[in-house]
C-alpha cells in the first residue's frame, strides 16, 4: 500500500459571493517534500492556505492531510491533525517574551489538565518545565535563543519572522505551511532563511508548502511549483521547468528569474 499524501487538494474551489477566489485547485503533496506556490498579488495563494487550514470552508472540493479528510476543520482541529502555518503578516503576542510566544505554540499538543496547572500537581510542573526546555530548543533552532527573555516586538523584522516559525515548529507539525516567511528581508536574511527552511525540513522530517514572492527563495529551495492567477492553476512543474514556461514568465516573473542572485 502506497504512502498517504501529506497534502491533496482535490478540486478545491471558494467563492466570496460572486468572485471565485479559487477555481478547481488540486495539488498533491507527497511527504518529506518542499513545495512552492507562486503568481501575483491576488492570485488566490493565501485563499488557499485558508481553506487548508480551516480558516474558509471551501464551497467545493475537499482536503485530505496524511490520508484524512479534513475539509471545513474548525483551526484548532486541523492543527491538532499536525498542520501549522505562519503569516503574511506577523502574528505575534508582542508584549510577551520570545519564550512566551514560542510556549503559546505548545498548547496545542499539551496533555496535563486544567487541575494539574492550577493545583500546580506534579504532572503539571513535569509538563511544564519540558514544555520550556524543548521552547528554548526550538529558539536555539531558529537562532533566537540569546533573546529569550526580550518582548517580542522588540526583534528586528527578520527576527520575528524565525519566532513565528518557532512557534509554527511548537505545535509539533507535519505539515507546515509558509506564507511569505521572506517577506521584507534583505539579502543576508533572506540567504539565511532559506539555509534554515531546509534545516527544519530535515531535521523535524517536515513537508513545506511555502507561498513566497522572492524567486530566488522560491528557485533555489522548491522541489515542485505551482503557479496560480486569479485562482486557478496555470503551470506546474519542477523550477527548471516553470523558469523556461513562457506563459509564466511573461504573465507573472517577467525579468525577475533572469534577474535574481
Amino acid at each position: 500500500m502506497s504512502e498517504a499524501l501529506a497534502l491533496k487538494c482535490d478540486g478545491v474551489t471558494m467563492t466570496f459571493g460572486g468572485l471565485v477566489a479559487v477555481r478547481d485547485f488540486t495539488l498533491n503533496l507527497p511527504p518529506g517534500r518542499l513545495y512552492g506556490l507562486i503568481g501575483p498579488n491576488g492570485a488566490g495563494k493565501t485563499t488557499v492556505f485558508n481553506v487548508i487550514t480551516g480558516v474558509y470552508r471551501p464551497t467545493g472540493g475537499r482536503v485530505m492531510v496524511f490520508g484524512e479528510d479534513i475539509t471545513g476543520l474548525r483551526p484548532d482541529l486541523v492543527c491538532r491533525r499536525g498542520v501549522a502555518r505562519t503569516f503574511q503578516n506577523i502574528r505575534l503576542f508582542s508584549g510577551m517574551s520570545v519564550l512566551d510566544n514560542v510556549l503559546v505554540g505548545f498548547h496545542a499538543a499539551r496533555r496535563d489538565s486544567f487541575a494539574d496547572v492550577v493545583l500546580c500537581l506534579p504532572r503539571g510542573r513535569r509538563e511544564e518545565r519540558q514544555r520550556r526546555e524543548k521552547a528554548m530548543e526550538l529558539l536555539a533552532t531558529v537562532g533566537l535563543d540569546r533573546y529569550a527573555w526580550y518582548p517580542a516586538g522588540s526583534l528586528p523584522y527578520g527576527q520575528q519572522r524565525r519566532l513565528e516559525i518557532a512557534k509554527a515548529l511548537a505545535t509539533r507539525p507535519r505539515l507546515l505551511l509558509l506564507d511569505e516567511p521572506a517577506a521584507g528581508m534583505n539579502p543576508s536574511e533572506t540567504a539565511e532563511l532559506m539555509h534554515l527552511i531546509m534545516k527544519i525540513k530535515e531535521s523535524f522530517d517536515l513537508t513545506i508548502l511555502l507561498i513566497e514572492h522572492q524567486m530566488r527563495v522560491v528557485m533555489g529551495i522548491c522541489e515542485r511549483i505551482t503557479v496560480l492567477d486569479y485562482g486557478v492553476t496555470i503551470a506546474e512543474g519542477t523550477p527548471a521547468e516553470i523558469q523556461s514556461n513562457q506563459a509564466v514568465i511573461e504573465a507573472y516573473l517577467g525579468g525577475a528569474v533572469n534577474a535574481r542572485a
